[in-house]
């Protein structure tokens, strides 16, 4: 309870300083780099839908518009649209949202979670110092969803760190994912999501990560002859909402808001989490070769991982991110293991 007292004074503190997100037309604008045709379209067609009744039956309307398949943008520029207000929400993966609060990716820390349910028991106890830790810059959670496991694609399969070295590796914009390719000794080459297909085909990288789903609908896929399923990351994916605007909505609003994100929260994990072995079986249906890390392979990359933790508390504790070091400590406490 005192940390989390902490880490809300924090983002009161700072709240003031950022853009609150008003919406002229009275429509909640939603953005996501996500295609239709996803499990992610799917579950905010879904949220949509059930916020609109549950408005009509207490009497107010809420609408929601979402723009699909990176419309408004990438996921970085997603973020920084809510954070200024120019957008009411949008749906991202943490590692985007780390570009404004660096301490998210540690959730995206490599083989941090050993299976779903530990992923869902962590995050579910961390929501709260999550949430506080967002409002430092004006955001709110509304709802977890995931992107799931990361494995890698390239020209090659990685089945040791060795195969790693000095390969030239897409990778996100987050401090995690860079370390953790150079913890691989492999070379980590930073662009957006809408950069990665032009720089695989023009091999200004030779590889990537990111989820089974997500390299298909990116088609990426058509760009790699190989797909190691490594799991090497699982990551979290953040629906937001701008917190001035939010705070500025009645408190009914508010509720159905909330209310209905949390009821469908547990189906958008499902519906990622049932899709991954067909989705599997449709990388190597498309021609790719796909192998799979044998438990001595994954504790390999495991081992050589594991000093990402340590240095990235240490990079949070650097820059004086008290609120980042706090919620480090909290993720770290809700796994049951010492801090690094």
């Amino acid at each position: 309870m005192r940390l989390l007292t902490a880490l809300t004074v924090a983002a009161v503190a700072a709240v003031g300083a950022v853009g609150v997100a008003h919406a002229d037309d009275g429509v909640m604008k939603m953005a996501t780099v996500a295609p239709t045709g996803t499990p992610w379209a799917a579950l905010l067609k879904k949220y949509r839908q059930n916020v609109k009744k549950a408005a009509e039956a207490a009497g107010t309307e809420i609408k929601i518009k979402v723009y699909m398949g990176g419309i408004k943008g990438d996921e970085q520029s997603s973020v920084r649209q809510v954070f200024k207000g120019t957008l009411q929400s949008a749906g991202v993966s943490t590692g985007a949202v780390s570009v404004l609060v660096p301490a998210v990716d540690t959730l995206e820390l490599p083989y941090l979670f050993k299976d779903f349910d530990e992923a869902d028991k962590v995050l579910d106890a961390v929501r709260g110092e999550l949430d506080a830790l967002l409002a430092t810059k004006g955001l709110k959670l509304l709802m977890y969803s995931e992107n799931g496991y990361r494995s890698f694609g390239g020209k090659k399969f990685f089945k040791t760190p060795e195969d790693m070295k000095a390969v030239k590796m897409r990778s996100q914009e987050s401090s995690v994912h860079v370390g953790m390719y150079r913890a691989l000794g492999a070379s980590p080459v930073t662009m957006s999501v809408g950069e990665v297909m032009s720089g695989l085909q023009t091999e200004v990288v030779k590889g990537f990560d990111n989820t089974p789903l997500f390299t298909q609908a990116a088609g990426w896929n058509q760009a790699v002859s190989h797909y190691t399923v490594s799991r090497h990351i699982y990551q979290p994916a953040l629906i937001l909402v701008n917190k001035g605007w939010f705070d500025g909505l009645p408190k009914a609003t508010q509720d159905i808001l909330l209310n209905e994100a949390k009821a469908l929260e547990g189906k958008g994990r499902k519906l990622v989490r049932l899709l991954n072995p067909k989705l599997i079986e449709n990388l190597k249906a498309g021609g790719l070769e796909v192998y799979e890390h044998t438990a001595a392979e994954s504790e390999a990359f495991r081992t050589a991982t594991r000093s990402v933790w340590a240095l990235r508390r240490k990079e949070l504790q650097d820059a004086g991110d008290t609120t980042g070091v706090a919620f480090f400590d909290a993720v770290m406490k809700a796994k049951g293991v010492a801090k690094p």
